[in-house]
């Protein structure tokens, strides 16, 4: 049974069609269904308005309208978010999606990015010029999450976290003020969106830093699931090259032609390889990896940067039904090689796959307090998430994951990456923040001190 969204105030809305060039979509429209979707189907929210903004005076309008309305403001750029932030029930979602523009400068080797754009979008413009950034690893996933999260990839050793790579951002705050942020203006805005989560208003364009990486040596390598395995790719990441990114995944094999059958299905581990040194080394990395257990099956070879980021879009794709919890470790501790083999064995489906993501390096090299990221100590991000295909079966393994994450609590930090968890985890604000949270509760109460953008993991003002 749903409900009725509120009455609003028809002469606000009457200013918002006026001032808004982008779709504005009603319950009741053709299309209201699709446009309140989000990319995790747990959450089934209906909104009393999706506006659909095509450039920053859309952005503009919408906030005041948002504001002025007194609703609850949902905003929306890739709609990745696994606590369904990018959503609401009656109140407003700002969809950023049709603002997918990149310019890219490859003298300066910056990429001016809109708000609404894909790591797909963003690898695409920058590959033409042999460039790239630090992005996640599903290419569907927004830029506006994962930089002001604080963001990692395949990239993060060499390159540093996404937010490491943020020259400047345009915001929207509170108040409908437009605002450019850089090292010289609105400092402390941008030292707080590296990081802070969208707690201090509507990014509507990014610049980033890129990098001369065009080729990779890239793909996965599967072993059997054993502790050994797990700490051999300890030493992997320890020994040092910068330019090796190497995830540790932990899950159940997926149909892969290159998997033998009989491990489709079963519990397993491997490393996804990004390698972007001289390809007259991808041999001796290719030997490296191969040798930390029996290869059960693998696919590493030569392929365009943007392919990596790809690999895992098939195994996720929209409409699933996920909850998330995460961890950050110094080192991998062997009680939490443990936990991952523990756990891993009873992986709940082949979506469900457990991501142990190395930064350090690049990311060592930028101080707790420089960002509002502030694990500058961890060397190790892991991503748990029961993914299945009804919410029943998610429903029913939240338990799963909650007892992974107690069984890695001993071996883990107090906090974890934000973007890494659920809704339930608002508790965790001040572990999550560490010493920063006190300057990012001042900029708060400085910049929205309503909490106008409160759909996030809040910092309340």
């Amino acid at each position: 049974m749903t409900t009725s969204p509120p009455a609003l105030d028809g002469r606000l809305l009457e200013r918002l069609r006026g001032s808004v060039r982008g779709e504005i979509v009603e319950p009741g429209d053709p299309d209201y269904d699709e446009a309140r979707k989000v990319y995790n189907a747990m959450h089934d929210k209906r909104p009393a308005l999706v506006v659909r903004a095509v450039d920053s005076g859309d952005v503009i309008a919408t906030v005041d309208f948002a504001r002025e309305q007194g609703l609850t403001l949902a905003v929306r750029g890739g709609s990745h978010s696994v606590p369904g932030h990018g959503t609401c029930d009656d109140g407003v979602v700002l969809d950023l999606g049709r603002m997918r523009g990149v310019r890219v400068d490859p003298d300066t080797r910056t990429a001016w990015v809109e708000g609404g754009c894909t790591w797909a979008d963003v690898n695409h413009a920058t590959h033409a010029f042999g460039l790239a950034t630090t992005g996640g690893i599903v290419s569907t996933t927004g830029v506006g999450g994962l930089t002001t999260g604080g963001g990692m990839g395949h990239l993060a050793r060499r390159c540093g976290l996404v937010c490491d790579n943020l020259a400047s951002a345009d915001l929207v705050t509170a108040d409908g003020s437009f605002l450019t942020c850089t090292d010289e203006q609105n400092s402390d805005l941008l030292w707080a969106v590296r990081g802070g989560g969208g707690n201090f208003g509507v990014v509507t364009s990014f610049a980033y830093r890129l990098h001369p990486v065009a080729d990779v040596l890239g793909g996965p390598t599967f072993f059997p699931l054993d502790a050994d395995v797990m700490r051999g790719y300890r030493e992997l990441i320890a020994e040092g090259d910068e330019r090796l990114g190497a995830l540790l995944v932990v899950g159940l094999g997926p149909p892969l032609p290159f998997l033998p059958e009989r491990w489709h299905g079963r519990p397993l581990c491997g490393v996804v390889t990004c390698w972007t040194g001289p390809e007259d080394e991808d041999d001796r990395i290719r030997d490296r990896v191969a040798g930390l257990g029996p290869v059960l099956g693998r696919m590493v070879e030569r392929m365009p940067y943007p392919t990596i980021n790809t690999l895992f879009d098939d195994l996720v794709p929209a409409g699933l039904f996920h909850y998330w919890k995460g961890a950050f470790t110094q080192g991998l501790p062997d009680g939490a090689v443990d936990a991952l083999v523990e756990y891993g064995a009873t992986t709940p489906s082949i979506q469900s796959v457990t991501v142990v993501f190395p930064i350090d390096g690049a990311c060592h090299r930028v101080g707790p307090q420089d960002t509002a990221f502030s694990y500058r100590d961890a060397d190790f991000s892991v991503a748990l998430s029961p993914t299945l295909t009804t919410r029943e079966d998610c429903e029913a393994h939240k338990s799963w994951v909650r007892a992974f994450q107690q069984a890695l609590a001993p071996h883990a930090m107090e906090g974890a990456y934000v973007n890494f968890m659920d809704g339930d985890d608002q508790d965790r604000v001040q572990a999550n923040y560490r010493g920063n949270l006190a300057r990012l509760t001042e900029l708060k109460r400085r910049y929205d001190p309503g909490n106008l953008f409160h759909l996030n993991h809040n910092i309340a003002p």
